[in-house]
C-alpha cells in the first residue's frame, strides 16, 4: 500500500502532480481536509481495500495548524506515508500568479507576496519532514512528469536535488540564478575556424574539435570529481536547486560542448534530477 500525501506552495504545481499521479494509477483526492486523513488511511488500508496506492492532496485551505498532530496520529497507528512537497522560487511564483490573473488563496485581495511569506511560514513542518522535495522554479510539465515518474513509478532514489546544467555567453552576462559558475574560455575558439563559425555544440563537428584538447577532457575529469564531493553535501544541507553555468565567449560552441558533455557524466547518476539549457546557443545568430 501506497499512501502520499501532496502538498506545498500554491502555484508551484501540486494538482499538476496530482494529476501526473492519477495516471500512474493512483486514486486521488485534492483539498481533503486535514483532520480526515486519519479516517482516509484507515479506510484505505482496511484489507479488502480495492486501494493499493493512494494520493491526498493538501494545503492552506484544508486546516494546516493541525496537520502535525493529525500527522502524528498517523504514525502511532502504523500507517505508513510519504510527503511529496513542491516548492518553487517567490519571485516565480508571483510571476505565475500575475499570468494566470489569480488571487493567493491566503490574501485573495492583498499582496501575492504576503500570502507567499504567510503560506511558506504554516508550511514549515510539512517541508521539514518532506520524503520528496521538488523545486519547480524551472521545470517544463514534461521534466516534472519525469522527476514524478521516477520518484513513484521507476522507485528511483531521489536526493531532493534538481540540477540545472546551463551554458551561457560571457558577453551576455553571467545568468543570475547560477550556483557554480565555469569558465571555459581558456580553450580553443571554434568561433575562429571558418568551417565551424556558423556551427554550434549541438553539432558533432564543434564538438569532436573542442574535446580534441586534451585539457577539455581533464577539466571535466576535475569537475565531475568535485561536483561528485559537493552534490551529497548540498543534498544534506537541504539545497533543493542547483545550477551549474558553464560560459564562453559567446554560449554558442565550447560551453555547449563541455555543458552537454557533463551532462551526459550526470546523468549515470539516479539520485537527483537533471535537465540541461543553453541559454544563449541562437543569440549571435538572432541579431544577425
Amino acid at each position: 500500500m501506497k499512501f502520499v500525501i501532496v502538498t506545498g506552495m500554491s502555484g508551484a504545481g501540486k494538482s499538476t502532480s496530482l494529476k501526473m499521479l492519477e495516471d500512474l494509477g493512483y486514486f486521488c483526492v485534492d483539498n481533503l481536509p486535514v483532520p480526515l486523513i486519519g479516517k482516509f488511511a484507515e479506510l484505505s488500508y482496511e484489507p479488502n481495500s480495492e486501494l493499493q496506492k493512494v494520493a491526498v492532496g493538501i494545503d492552506v485551505r484544508t486546516g494546516l495548524s493541525k496537520v502535525e498532530p493529525a500527522l502524528n496520529e498517523l504514525k502511532e497507528a502504523g500507517y505508513s506515508f510519504e510527503i511529496l512537497f513542491l516548492d518553487c522560487e517567490d519571485d516565480v511564483l508571483v510571476k505565475r500568479f500575475k499570468e494566470t490573473r489569480r488571487s493567493h488563496p491566503l490574501v485573495m485581495n492583498g499582496r501575492v507576496e504576503d500570502g507567499i511569506k504567510k503560506e511558506r511560514e504554516l508550511l514549515k513542518y510539512l517541508k521539514s519532514n518532506a520524503s520528496y522535495i521538488i523545486d519547480s522554479s524551472r521545470l517544463l510539465t514534461r521534466e516534472l512528469k519525469t522527476e514524478i515518474d521516477n520518484i513513484f513509478s521507476k522507485n528511483k532514489d531521489y536526493g531532493n536535488l534538481f540540477i540545472t546544467v546551463l551554458s551561457f555567453g560571457y558577453k551576455y552576462g553571467i545568468p543570475n540564478d547560477s550556483d557554480l559558475v565555469f569558465d571555459v574560455r581558456f580553450l580553443p575558439n571554434p568561433y575562429y575556424i571558418d568551417e565551424l563559425k556558423m556551427k554550434s555544440g549541438e553539432d558533432r563537428e564543434v564538438r569532436d574539435y573542442v574535446m580534441g584538447f586534451k585539457e577539455a577532457g581533464i577539466f571535466l575529469d576535475k569537475l565531475q570529481d568535485m561536483l561528485e564531493f559537493l552534490i551529497p553535501n548540498y543534498v544534506l544541507e537541504g539545497k533543493n536547486q542547483l545550477v551549474i553555468a558553464i560560459g564562453c565567449t559567446g554560449g554558442k560552441h565550447r560551453s555547449v560542448t563541455l555543458a552537454k558533455k557533463l551532462y551526459e557524466r550526470l546523468s549515470k547518476k539516479e539520485s537527483y534530477g537533471l535537465r540541461i539549457e543553453h541559454r544563449d546557443i541562437y543569440k549571435d545568430s538572432l541579431r544577425r
